[in-house]
């Protein structure tokens, strides 16, 4: 399954993996400071939020192609295509 995303959804995804990549610094940063493992599991589970955002967003673009490009494909196909889609999104639940 190829990752083909229009630009602005590529972009939104682009900026949280972005935003999680910076996170992922500050945290980085703050363990090395010693601070305080409250605010460290905090912006733990902000960055994790923001890759499970933009891993949600990477599947929703690719059912939303399925849908779309299901005209003309074997029954076979699509339910393979709907079987590794399902396995990507439980692999994020």
């Amino acid at each position: 399954m190829e990752l083909t995303m229009a630009a602005d959804e590529l972009k939104t995804v682009v900026n949280r993996l972005r935003r999680a990549q910076g996170q992922i610094a500050g945290i980085i940063r703050m363990i090395e400071e010693g601070r305080d493992c409250e605010d460290v599991v905090t912006q733990l589970a902000a960055a994790s939020r923001a890759l499970d955002k933009a891993g949600f967003a990477i599947i929703a673009t690719g059912l939303q192609h399925c849908m779309t490009d299901q005209d003309g494909r074997p029954e076979a196909d699509r339910d393979e295509m709907r079987a590794r889609l399902e396995k990507l999104f439980l692999s994020l639940a």
